[in-house]
C-alpha cells in the first residue's frame, strides 16, 4: 500500500536566502519552506543565529545536491572585537576575560593575516555541532563540560583587510568547508597580543552562489501573496548547484542504463572524478563517478518526470 501523502507542493529548486540575524538555519529553513509550501526542504551549512546572509535552501530534488554544497568554499565579511574573549567566541556569549588592546597598525594586521592564510589547523569550538560520544559539543558546553577536541586541518585561500577603527577589525574571509570563523577570530587576536571575538559575520558566498542574488523574508513574503507561481520563479534550478563542474553527455540508451543503476561508458568524458550527467537534450540526470576501468558509475540520481 502507499505511505500517506506528502504535505505541501512538490517545489524543485534552491532558492538563495538571506538568513537575518537572531534566527537558527533550521528556523530559517522551515519559516522558507512553510513560504514555499514545499514538501521536502533542506539547507546547505549551518550558519549562527548571530551570522547574517547567504543560506542556499534546497527543495525537493535539489536537496540531493545540498551534500555538495556543504563541501563547497564559503565566503565571509566578519567584524573582530579585539580585548573581549566570550564563552561562544561571538557577541552573544558571556565574558570570560577582557585585556588591553595594543596599538594595531595594519601593517602588524596584515603580517598576522598571512600566517592564518593556506592550510592551517584549528581547534572546532566547544560549541558547535560537532558530535561527542553522541552528543553534540554545544549541549556539552551549555551543561558546563569541557572536552579535548582534535585539531582540523582547513584552508584559507584569502583574508583581505576592509578597515580598522580602535578595537574592531573588518575583514573578508574566503575559506574551505569546515572552516570556523570564530576560532580564526580567537587565534588572529591572540596572535595580535590580545583577545577577541566574533562582532558582526555575514556570509557573502557558497561555492558558485554569491550574495548579490539573495532575497530575505520581507520579499519573499510580498512575492507569496502574489501566488506560488510568482513565488517559483526566483528559485534557481537544480543545475546551478554543479557550476563550475566537469561533465559528461549520455545518449538515450547509456542514460537508460545509468539511471537503472549500472555504470556506462561515455565518449570524451573525463577520466577521473565526480561529474555532472546529461541526457539527451541537456536534462540533467545528476552525479556520476569515473571507475577505474574509466566507466561512469551514478552516485545521485535525480528523479526523472514520467513519460
Amino acid at each position: 500500500m502507499p505511505g500517506p501523502a506528502r504535505k505541501g507542493r512538490p517545489v524543485d529548486g534552491i532558492l538563495l536566502l538571506d538568513k537575518p540575524a537572531g534566527l537558527s538555519s533550521n528556523a530559517a529553513l522551515q519559516r522558507a519552506r512553510h513560504l514555499f509550501n514545499a514538501q521536502k526542504a533542506g539547507h546547505t551549512g549551518s550558519l549562527d543565529p548571530l551570522a547574517t546572509g547567504l543560506l542556499p535552501v534546497c527543495f525537493g530534488e535539489a536537496t540531493k545536491a545540498s551534500a555538495y554544497l556543504l563541501d563547497a568554499d564559503k565566503r565571509y565579511r566578519v567584524t573582530v572585537r579585539l580585548g573581549r574573549q566570550t564563552t561562544t567566541g561571538d557577541a552573544e556569549g558571556d565574558v570570560l576575560r577582557e585585556l588591553p588592546v595594543p596599538v594595531l597598525e595594519c601593517a602588524r594586521i596584515e603580517h598576522s593575516l598571512r600566517r592564518f592564510t593556506g592550510q592551517i589547523r584549528q581547534v572546532p569550538p566547544m560549541h558547535s555541532a560537532l558530535k561527542h560520544q553522541g552528543r553534540r559539543l554545544y549541549e556539552l558546553a551549555r551543561a558546563g563540560q569541557s572536552v579535548e577536541r582534535a585539531p582540523r586541518c582547513v584552508y584559507v585561500h584569502q583574508i583581505r583587510l576592509l578597515g580598522v577603527e580602535k578595537d574592531l577589525i573588518d575583514l573578508e574571509v574566503h575559506c574551505s568547508k569546515g572552516t570556523y570563523v570564530r576560532v580564526l577570530a580567537e587565534d588572529l587576536a591572540a596572535d595580535l597580543g590580545t583577545c577577541g571575538h566574533v562582532e558582526r559575520l555575514r556570509r557573502l558566498a557558497v561555492g558558485p552562489f554569491r550574495g548579490e542574488d539573495m532575497l530575505g523574508f520581507e520579499r519573499l513574503q510580498q512575492l507569496a501573496a502574489e501566488g506560488p507561481e510568482t513565488l517559483d520563479r526566483v528559485l534557481l534550478p537544480v543545475v546551478a548547484a554543479f557550476t563550475g563542474w566537469p561533465s559528461a553527455e549520455l545518449d538515450a540508451d547509456s542514460a537508460w542504463y545509468l539511471q537503472r543503476g549500472q555504470p556506462v561508458q561515455v565518449a570524451r568524458a573525463p577520466r577521473q572524478g565526480l561529474l555532472c550527467l546529461y541526457g539527451p537534450g541537456r536534462r540533467l540526470l545528476g552525479v556520476g563517478e569515473v571507475l577505474e576501468d574509466g566507466r561512469i558509475a551514478p552516485r545521485r540520481l535525480l528523479r526523472q518526470p514520467p513519460g
